[in-house]
């Protein structure tokens, strides 16, 4: 027998649902991008990034990622590493550097671009096309309104 909880109490807190959303939200990443390709979240966002933004800055990418500096240089040795990611000395000013996904981290980065519109068309199959583009829209203004 399914028992459901009384969540009367909480229906009003955004930040639950948006909580309780999150948890098959991240399984469903994890069973289509995280798992098979060893990527968590951020590490896929920074790929995202990098395929329509070549050549930023470490520094750029600190707002976009909403995480500390040092954390971005973390992030981008782990993709150094596995060969997804190499910096670049800017010609005119030696001391800056750009980012660039190799040519592994290109096709990858293709690859997983491409699987995350059919893993969101599994996970937003209950809405509708208009639902979907709302949602999106609501996301991403409460994203710019938390930017630092």
């Amino acid at each position: 027998m399914k028992h459901t909880l009384d969540t009367a109490g909480v229906d009003h807190l955004v930040g639950f649902w948006l909580a309780v959303a999150d948890v098959p939200g991240r399984r469903v990443f994890r069973q289509h991008i995280g798992q098979p390709f060893e990527l968590k979240p951020v590490e896929f966002t920074l790929l995202m990034l990098l395929l329509v933004n070549p050549g930023v800055s470490p520094k750029q990418l600190v707002p976009a990622l909403r995480v500390p500096a040092p954390q971005v240089t973390l992030l981008v040795d782990r993709l150094a590493q596995r060969e997804l990611v190499e910096r670049r000395r800017n010609a005119r000013d030696g001391r800056a550097l750009h980012l660039m996904l190799t040519a592994k981290g290109q096709a990858l980065a293709e690859k997983v671009h491409r699987l995350s519109l059919g893993m969101e068309q599994d996970w937003l199959q209950v809405l509708s096309p208009g639902e979907r583009v709302m949602l999106r829209e609501l996301l991403m203004k409460l994203t710019r309104a938390s930017a630092d």
